[in-house]
């Protein structure tokens, strides 16, 4: 059994919720958590809990919700916990007061092999980049982003019926088994932290926007495929399709089949015989299975077809 260390663990949404369940049930002690503050939510704007304190309120965990980071409150509040380790998964950018506190340093779970696609996104962008694998990485955290040296790395597969959502799902267990095996190896002296190793081109994973999500039918049909499946469940890709007389309708796109032997013009929307909806790619086309219209819930293509036929007049896709 490896010696017992004392952690701060920091994190946000549900990703990190399985790490920090992973530590609290290991050898080690988690003695504090840190998260965001609570934030107004759906319509009535009641303040909502990140999924990290929801799980740390239940579990009887002290909570730390500091609005900056650089605060001299937040900073002595964590002098005082007097950790041996912090452990970072899905969080803010620390500043240096905070990341070289504690006697082993501070560690970082991120979702990609690094230094491949360093960033906020890298589930979805591995997808969106029809990458065949990808990875959990441990490292310590230095002065840049996702730049420290590497602790210890586990690779996954992505196979063409995975999306973002299956592939998160997957780092997000192996990520708390690795990382307890990191924090092990930290406190036990058996591992050798090694300086990133260097590639002639880099991946990023920049945060997406609204905007990075409409989809440009232009584009070779196994791309577009790659790019609904990197964004679905969330945030979703989308486009606009617009008929003869000009009525208009946004739809969410979030599973398609691939069909690289059909020739339809980029755009076009086209149902056949047995009521299977297309729309043609730059090359080949893409049957719609699953979407979501504004608003109402995601289903079926075919259910929505059943409640709103296109099968009148001619739909072309805004891009």
């Amino acid at each position: 059994m490896s010696n017992s260390l004392r952690i701060v663990f920091m994190g946000t949404p549900e990703f990190a919720v399985a790490t920090l369940d992973a530590l609290m049930n290991s050898n080690h002690k988690v003695v504090a958590v840190v998260t965001t503050p609570d934030k107004p939510a759906n319509r009535g704007l009641k303040l909502q809990m990140s999924a990290v304190k929801e799980y740390a309120v239940k579990n009887n965990l002290p909570v730390l919700q500091p609005d900056k980071l650089k605060s001299e409150e937040f900073v002595s509040k964590l002098k005082e916990i007097n950790a041996d380790l912090f452990v970072v998964v899905a969080f803010r950018m620390l500043p240096e007061i905070v990341w070289s506190m504690p006697k082993y340093g501070t560690i970082n779970l991120h979702a990609s092999l690094l230094p491949q696609y360093r960033g906020a996104a890298p589930i979805n962008w591995a997808v969106i980049n029809g990458e065949a694998e990808t990875g959990i990485t441990t490292f310590f955290i230095s002065h840049q982003i996702d730049t420290g040296d590497i602790l210890l790395h586990e690779k996954i597969a992505i196979t063409e019926e995975d999306n973002a959502g299956t592939v998160h799902d997957k780092l997000m267990i192996s990520g708390a088994a690795l990382l307890v095996t990191t924090v092990d190896a930290i406190a036990d002296k058996t591992v050798k932290a090694v300086p990133q190793p260097t590639f002639d081109v880099l991946k990023h994973a920049p945060k997406i926007f609204r905007d990075d999500c409409r989809i440009d039918w232009n584009k070779p049909a196994t791309e577009v495929f790659n790019f609904i499946r990197g964004l679905s469940p969330y945030p979703g890709a989308f486009t606009e399709l617009q008929d003869d007389a000009k009525e208009k309708m946004m739809l969410k796109i979030f599973t398609t089949v691939k069909h690289l032997e059909l020739v339809i013009p980029a755009g076009e929307f086209l149902l056949n015989a047995k009521k299977q909806a297309f729309i043609g790619c730059g090359d080949g086309a893409l049957e719609i299975i699953e979407i979501q219209a504004e608003g109402r819930k995601r289903m079926k293509m075919a259910d929505f077809l059943r409640g709103f036929p296109m099968d009148e007049g001619t739909w072309q896709a805004i891009f």
